[in-house]
């Protein structure tokens, strides 16, 4: 009897030993924990996005989709980690990934030298650029007839400096969105958006016009200075994602198109 409670013994002890080295082999490499990061939460990638930028982000019940929220949690299944998906005010979105509100933004962000002083960014994981848009009726056809126009834009963008070259009157709101709505209700002479987000209004019924280019711009996913080795770890997952076309997947079932590569007139 003594001899089997020693071989039951043994072959417990063997059972916990393994999970134990299990256990550490998971955290090792970070799929299980995704501890060689630093994590708001152990285990679960946080990022943020406005829920208000379709087809990026906006509400599908409770829950955030779209382009952005799909790379978003591409990007966390690559590295082990649950995702969790944050809703927030975009003008305030870097501020909340500078402060450890969220381990990153994936929220369409250009890259500016303005936001670079707060967050890191990857790699441009799409691009895109500012386009004109105003009502059929409206004699503004090229940049130059923005001179002195009213000219809304969403707040915390990189589109306010962009009206700033053309006039002091910049009427800024909550989104995108709501600023192609009101342009399409009368108000405000033109917005400054993203092309792809003025064409999906069209496509859902605003009447609204295309009517002039102001350039390319970089969207790239934010990431909190401190945090090099989640910075490199995600520049990897995207690298992997465009290598396999994985990402250029996403955006087709997301926009509608491949705005995974970088056009040829970009800098």
């Amino acid at each position: 009897m003594r001899k089997l409670n020693i071989a039951i013994f043994s072959i417990v002890l063997l059972f916990l030993l393994a999970a134990c080295v299990s256990d550490s082999n998971a955290d090792s490499n970070g799929t299980a924990s995704g501890s060689e990061y630093d994590l708001i939460e152990n285990g679960k990638l946080t990022f943020a996005a406005s829920g208000e930028f379709m087809p990026f982000s906006y509400m599908e019940g409770s829950e955030m989709v779209g382009f952005d929220i799909a790379v978003g949690e591409a990007i966390a299944e690559k590295l082990g980690l649950e995702p969790v998906q944050q809703k927030a005010k975009f003008s305030g979105i870097v501020t909340g990934v500078n402060e450890g509100r969220y381990d990153i933004a994936v929220a369409s962000h250009t890259i500016t030298d303005e936001r670079k002083e707060q967050v890191n960014f990857t790699e441009p994981y799409y691009y895109s650029g500012p386009v004109i848009f105003t009502r059929p009726d409206s004699d503004i056809n090229s940049p130059e007839d923005l001179e002195g126009k009213e000219i809304s834009v969403s707040r915390g963008s990189s589109y306010v400096s962009i009206a700033e070259e053309y006039t002091d009157n910049i009427p800024q709101v909550d989104s995108d969105v709501v600023a192609l709505q009101s342009l399409a209700s009368g108000h405000h002479d033109a917005v400054i958006t993203d092309d792809i987000t003025g064409i999906t209004a069209i496509d859902n019924g605003l009447e609204i016009e295309k009517r002039g280019q102001l350039g390319v711009s970089n969207q790239a996913i934010a990431v909190n200075k401190e945090n090099e080795e989640l910075l490199k770890a995600i520049d990897e997952a995207l690298q992997e994602m465009k290598d396999s076309g994985e990402l250029a997947e996403l955006a087709k079932e997301w926009v509608g198109a491949d705005i995974t590569q970088e056009p040829e007139t970009a800098e």
